[in-house]
């Protein structure tokens, strides 16, 4: 009777090995569900065991939400994360934690209208390897904005020029856009922002640039939020060199333009100024368009009908609210006598333009970024902001006009 028990026992225990493992099949298949699954839980995958944040498939991800790979024991072998944005891919630098349970980006932003692939692989506390593969998009912003910059990209310019930005919205976010853009020189020299309103931003240093500087603009505005919802587009770099100084001083009472090329006098031209009516602004201006020939209407500068001149040669804009040095042909005894223009310089030129003119020499021998200095016009100094202005504001006053303190 002794053995008969016995043999049910094991009759008993081997049912029972067979359920239990027939339960283990059914739960690592997913096809059925096991009685037993209610009583010792739902056996967890290994891949399950990896948290990835955002989750799998997650769409429309905003930029601030964290990105992070979890492990709650063991550690994590190697977290590959590649960013797919503008049809090309990259990889998003990040570090696991000393005890190595977590990963995070080096950058804890994420990128707009970007695609993300996660790939990790862990070991559990028995060495067992497991893997998890999951991907995420970012949200595609709604409204973006950019920079128009000047000057132009591996140009060369006169030691008056300012780095100037000019954006298409408004910036409420002042201090993240001035961030993200960087200025730098070589040789190095201090650099610093200025805000004018809220959408243009331009930098320079305390004096003018030592020729044969290179100086690089770095625009990092991708995905920077300027304003709610509106996000930068750019991320690039330029660079520009700053050629020969060339500093010329027109006196508005004595009719003439010293030239200065390097410090010394390259040569005094003769000029006629803004007239009693229509005065020329005083200070440092620069050098911002060199046009050989373009029409100047007065409509264009609020002056009514006074002119319409379709063919002015050497045309320099200094202003953005219209002021030019330029050829004149038709005030020929004008220059170095009086003062009969609407507030431009004016030098002899003949209709067509020459470069036998003292007006075509001048051009020719000019860069964008050269500095023209009035001095003793009967009119106010040119404000900072009208074209490249800001030689006429002092450093510390410039200074204060930064946006990050």
């Amino acid at each position: 009777m002794k053995h008969v028990q016995t043999r049910a026992r094991r009759a008993g225990a081997a049912l029972a090995a067979v359920l239990t493992w027939a339960g283990l099949l059914a739960g690592a298949s997913g096809c059925t569900s096991d009685p037993m699954d209610e009583v010792f839980g739902k056996p967890q995958s290994p891949e399950d065991i990896i948290r990835v944040w955002p989750g799998d498939d997650s769409k429309g991800v905003r930029p601030d939400e964290p990105l992070k790979v979890r492990v709650p024991s063991g550690r994590l072998e190697s977290v590959k994360v590649v960013k797919s944005q503008d049809a090309q891919e990259s990889r998003v630098p990040g570090h696991i934690t000393d005890d190595g349970l977590t990963w995070k980006p080096d950058d804890p932003r994420l990128a707009l209208a970007a695609k993300y692939t996660v790939d990790v692989v862990a070991l559990d506390e028995h060495g067992r390897r497991s893997a998890r593969h999951t991907t995420f998009t970012t949200a595609v912003p709604g409204e973006r904005f950019i920079g128009y910059v000047t000057p132009e990209n591996r140009s060369t310019v006169g030691t008056g020029m300012i780095v100037s930005l000019e954006f298409n919205r408004e910036i409420e976010n002042r201090a993240a856009v001035e961030r993200a853009i960087q200025v730098t020189a070589k040789p190095a020299v201090e650099i610093r922002p200025h805000w004018f309103g809220n959408d243009r931003l331009d930098f320079r240093p305390r004096n003018y640039w030592k020729p044969g500087t290179k100086v690089t603009v770095g625009l990092r505005l991708r995905d920077v939020e300027a304003a709610p919802g509106v996000y930068g587009l750019q991320s690039k770099t330029f660079s520009f060199t700053v050629g020969r100084s060339q500093v010329s001083l027109v006196d508005a009472a004595e009719h003439t333009m010293q030239v200065r090329r390097d410090g010394d006098l390259l040569a005094t031209v003769p000029i006629t100024a803004g007239s009693p009516k229509r005065t020329t602004y005083n200070g440092k201006m620069v050098v911002m368009e060199m046009l050989e020939m373009t029409r100047m209407n007065s409509r264009t500068v609020g002056f009514g009908g006074e002119y319409n001149i379709p063919d002015v040669p050497h045309a320099m804009r200094l202003t953005n609210s219209g002021t030019f040095l330029h050829g004149n042909y038709w005030a020929p005894d004008a220059f170095g006598n009086t003062n009969v223009s609407h507030g431009c310089v004016g030098l002899r030129d003949v209709k067509g333009g020459s470069s036998d003119t003292p007006a075509g020499w001048f051009f020719d021998r000019s860069l964008i970024g050269d500095v023209i200095e009035v001095v003793h016009s009967k009119d106010k100094e040119v404000a900072p902001d009208n074209g490249l202005g800001g030689w006429n504001m002092r450093w510390e006053k410039w200074k204060a006009g930064g946006a990050v303190k």
